[in-house]
């Protein structure tokens, strides 16, 4: 599996990049998984059905399957911030492309994406000067960059050029969790 980290601060568009970047690949066969942190307590199961009734009730996990998805609830019962190797270990392992948006200061090779502050905003921190796991810069404002780069600039409002050059790199992201947990840097 070939893992990407999509970093920058809210509202930058990494939800929305990554959104458009996912039937990219799609179209070449590739199956796409996505890692998503959640900042605040969230759900995804409703009052009233079963299984949020079984959650209630006490249930450590509830799996829900269907012919057509699977949805694993698993309730902590002590909070705990999982890794993203963690959580990726979870995945899988079928999957071609795992796309992780929310985990600014992880490991994993990434890509910024940044946007200008709009009129009236305060200016927009990058993370590429101090992060040597950001391997591209996508951005709708290459110009206005706040410091100079070597690293590629993506178009960050041309997904499929984002997309080639994922294709074009994809053997920069290949993951292997033993190297990685070994401490061994990733190419």
């Amino acid at each position: 599996m070939k893992v990407v980290g999509f970093a920058g601060f809210s509202g930058a568009g990494k939800t929305t990049l990554i959104e458009q970047l996912i039937p990219a690949l799609r179209q070449d066969g590739q199956r796409v998984s996505v890692v998503k942190h959640a900042h605040h307590r969230f759900d995804i199961d409703h009052p009233g059905k079963d299984s949020f009734r079984h959650r209630a009730a006490g249930a450590f996990e509830v799996l829900v399957a269907s012919d057509q998805r699977l949805a694993l609830l698993r309730e902590f019962e002590q909070p705990q911030q999982r890794t993203v190797h963690q959580l990726l270990a979870e995945l899988d392992e079928g999957v071609d492309w795992v796309f992780v948006e929310g985990y600014k200061w992880s490991d994993l090779p990434k890509i910024e994406v940044w946007r200008p502050a709009q009129p009236g905003e305060p200016e927009r921190a990058v993370l590429y000067p101090h992060d040597m796991f950001v391997v591209a810069v996508a951005t709708n404002a290459p110009e206005r960059l706040p410091e100079p780069t070597l690293r590629p600039v993506l178009p960050l409002d041309a997904p499929e050029q984002v997309a080639q050059w994922l294709r074009a790199q994809a053997k920069r992201f290949d993951y292997d969790p033993a190297r990685h947990l070994s401490g061994i840097p990733q190419s």
